[in-house]
């Protein structure tokens, strides 16, 4: 797969996971949340766990579109088990 929107599928995918990593409390809520998590959609089930399913990024995106890479934005968010 070519990543073609700074490393990320398109614009969409790149910018709900740079609101997650740069919102401080976002950030924080994420981390919490895969402390603990053990399913296989880690990103929609986070973005459902805040309410965020209706609504969108400051940048107008939705936290929830057929546009998002979800496989991308999954790994992402294993990537907070760690943290």
């Amino acid at each position: 797969m070519e990543n073609s929107y700074n490393g990320w599928k398109n614009r969409q995918t790149w910018n709900v996971m740079l609101w997650i990593n740069n919102d401080e409390p976002l950030y924080r809520s994420a981390v919490d949340f895969m402390k603990s998590y053990t399913g296989n959609t880690p990103y929609v089930d986070f973005i459902y766990d805040m309410e965020l399913e209706l609504s969108s990024t400051p940048d107008k995106c939705p936290w929830i579109d057929g546009s998002l890479d979800y496989v991308a934005l999954n790994e992402a968010m294993n990537e907070f088990k760690g943290c």
